[in-house]
C-alpha cells in the first residue's frame, strides 16, 4: 500500500511518501481502507519527539473510512461498514489497523470528510468543558486558540450549554467566523492583551473557566483573566515555549487545573456514548466540522508544514 512514513524526528521534512506492507487485521482489530485522515496536534508532536518505530514508521492516528476486514473476536462493525477510528499509529495510510475498542460507525449520510476528526474534536472540546471544566450554564468561558479544530468544537459545544463564550485567534477574519459558530466576545490574541480583555468584557470579575489549546507565553495573561475560584483546563501546548504555574498563582486565586488526553479514555463506554451522539449531530447538521483544506497523501509534509505554521481555521485532511 501507499503510505507517509518517517524514520527519524523532525520537521514536515522528514515525512516521505511511498510503499509499504499492507497491515493486516489481527485478533480484536479492525482494518480500515481510509477514505480521510485528520491531521491531529498530536501526530505533529508523535513526529517531532516520539522515536519512530522502523525505518518507515506510518505515523498518525486518526481516519476514517470503509471496514475491509475484521479479526477475530470483533463484534462491534463488519466489512463494508463506514467507520472513523483512531490508534496509536497508522492513520497516514491506505489501510489503517483500529483496535475495534476505538472504532466508531459513521451515521448514514455523513461525509467521511466531517466524520474523520470529530472523535477527538467534539470528544476532547466536551471532556475539557463538562467532564473536567465543569461549565454551567450561565458561567463564562475563555477558550484559548478558539479557531483550531478543537478550539472551534468548543464555541460551539459552550454556546449550546447555555454559556457565555470568550474565544481567542489571531485577526479580525476568524473571530468573525467563530461569532458566527457562536462565540460572544473575540479577543485577537496578536493585538490584544487576553487578560485585560478579559477582564473588560467581564466588568473585572474574570472568567469562570479558561480552556488552553496553546500554552506557552500566553499563560501568565490567561491566568490572569481567570476570576476566583476559576478553572483551568490544559489541552494542548501548540503555542511552544514553557508552560508553568506556580503555587502562588493557584493560591492566588484557589485556582484549579486539570489536563485533558481523550486517548486514554477513548476505549471506554462514556466516550463511545459522546462520540456516537457528535456523530448524529454533525449528521443533522446541528455541530459543524470546518475543513480549512485537503491534500492528497503524497503531499503530507505539505500538509503537515500548513497545519504548524498556516494557523488553518479547523481541521486539514489527507486523501490516500
Amino acid at each position: 500500500m501507499k503510505a507517509v512514513f518517517y524514520g527519524r524526528n523532525g520537521g514536515p521534512e522528514v515525512l516521505e511518501y511511498g510503499d509499504v506492507p499492507d497491515p493486516a487485521a489481527g485478533a480484536g482489530q479492525v482494518l480500515v481502507r481510509v477514505s480521510a485522515v485528520s491531521i491531529e496536534g498530536g501526530d505533529l508532536i508523535h513526529r517531532r519527539t516520539v522515536p519512530p518505530t522502523s525505518a518507515r514508521h506510518v505515523g498518525g492516528y486518526q481516519a476514517a473510512g470503509v471496514v475491509e476486514a475484521v479479526g477475530a473476536g470483533v463484534t462491534v462493525v463488519r466489512p463494508g461498514q463506514r467507520v472513523v477510528g483512531q490508534a496509536d499509529r497508522g492513520s497516514h495510510a491506505e489501510l489503517f489497523v483500529v483496535p475495534q475498542e476505538r472504532i466508531f460507525p459513521v451515521p448514514d449520510g455523513l461525509d467521511l470528510d466531517l466524520a474523520a476528526p470529530v472523535p477527538v474534536l467534539f470528544g476532547t472540546a466536551s471532556d475539557a468543558l463538562f467532564e473536567f471544566g465543569r461549565l454551567r450554564a450561565g458561567e463564562t468561558v475563555l477558550v484559548q486558540g478558539a479557531a483550531g479544530g478543537v478550539g472551534v468544537a468548543c464555541v460551539q459545544l459552550a454556546k449550546r450549554a447555555g454559556a457565555r463564550v470568550i474565544g481567542t485567534a489571531r485577526g479580525a477574519d476568524r473571530l468573525e467566523r467563530l461569532t458566527a459558530l457562536g462565540m460572544d466576545a473575540g479577543i485577537d490574541h496578536s493585538a490584544e492583551d487576553i487578560g485585560r480583555r478579559a477582564r473588560e468584557l467581564t466588568g473585572g470579575a474574570g472568567v469562570d473557566l479558561v480552556v488552553d489549546m496553546a500554552g506557552g507565553a500566553a499563560v501568565p495573561q490567561l491566568l490572569d483573566a481567570l476570576g476566583h475560584r476559576g478553572r483551568y483546563v490544559v489541552v494542548g501546548a501548540a503555542g511552544g515555549g514553557p508552560q508553568s504555574f506556580s503555587f502562588a498563582d493557584l493560591l492566588s486565586k484557589q485556582l484549579t487545573v486539570s489536563g485533558v488526553y481523550l486517548a486514554l479514555e477513548i476505549h471506554t463506554a462514556r466516550v463511545h456514548d459522546l462520540v456516537r451522539g457528535f456523530l448524529e449531530d454533525v449528521a443533522s447538521g446541528d455541530l459543524t466540522v470546518p475543513v480549512d483544506s485537503v491534500f492528497p497523501l503524497r503531499d503530507a509534509a505539505r500538509a503537515h508544514a500548513h497545519v504548524e505554521e498556516g494557523h488553518p481555521f479547523g481541521r486539514v485532511l489527507l486523501h490516500p
